[in-house]
């Protein structure tokens, strides 16, 4: 099944948020959607530029429409500390007439599975149509102060202690609690211990789920 159909992509702001293999999961939906219509990557926190795709970083507008004539998907952003990239400086209102998709890296989890967010996170665009949440199948097991990025706040969230052991049903009582997200990909299912914690974790969530793992471009969908 292709991640499209998975999850149901439509045109406009896709947001994705989460941890456990987010900007994976962009490049994965742009080399599909290119098939399709016109693509923008970009953030609204830091990703590091890709090294596959153009990157348009200045110009504004016209520089992007050039970009968009030259290839279906490229990458929008501004310049940052340590190489990276953050928001486009053009306003997501413009970008969405630029291309059919524009997919938004809206979160950070400093590469672990799963995440807790501030009150300042994620950052969502108001034009987003859906915003996915990734959790990486890596966590279950795990107790809160491994798995998670900001463990206090995601142990407090949850009345649990940071040594205790995120089990699926717990992980989905977190996102429910947070309410987010319209959709949920549990990705590193490489497993299948990890596919039936999968499966675990979408029967007790509150939106619909998909499980899979994208480095072996394996995807199933459980709603």
């Amino acid at each position: 099944m292709e991640l499209t159909t998975a999850l149901q992509m439509t045109p406009g702001v896709t947001a994705v948020i989460g941890g456990g293999g987010k900007t994976t999961l962009l490049y994965a939906l742009a080399d599909e959607l290119q098939r399709v219509g016109r693509v923008i990557i970009c953030t609204t926190t830091h990703i590091l530029p890709p090294a596959h795709l153009p990157c348009v970083l200045s110009g504004g507008e016209s520089a992007l429409r050039g970009a968009l004539e030259q290839g279906s998907v490229i990458c929008a952003g501004t310049q940052a500390e340590n190489g990276k990239l953050t928001a486009p400086e053009v306003s997501f209102d413009v970008l969405v007439h630029l291309a059919d998709y524009v997919l938004v890296e809206a979160d950070g989890s400093k590469g672990l599975p799963m995440k807790a967010h501030a009150a300042h996170e994620p950052v969502i665009p108001p034009e987003a149509d859906q915003t996915i949440c990734v959790v990486g199948a890596s966590g279950f097991g795990k107790p809160v102060r491994l798995a998670a990025h900001r463990p206090e706040l995601y142990a407090a969230r949850l009345g649990v202690r940071l040594e205790t052991i995120v089990t699926p049903e717990l992980a989905a009582q977190y996102l429910n609690l947070e309410r987010l997200h319209t959709r949920v990909l549990v990705n590193q299912c490489d497993t299948p211990e990890q596919q039936a914690f999968a499966c675990r974790f979408a029967a007790q969530a509150e939106s619909p789920v998909c499980i899979g793992a994208l480095q072996k471009g394996w995807l199933k969908c459980l709603f």
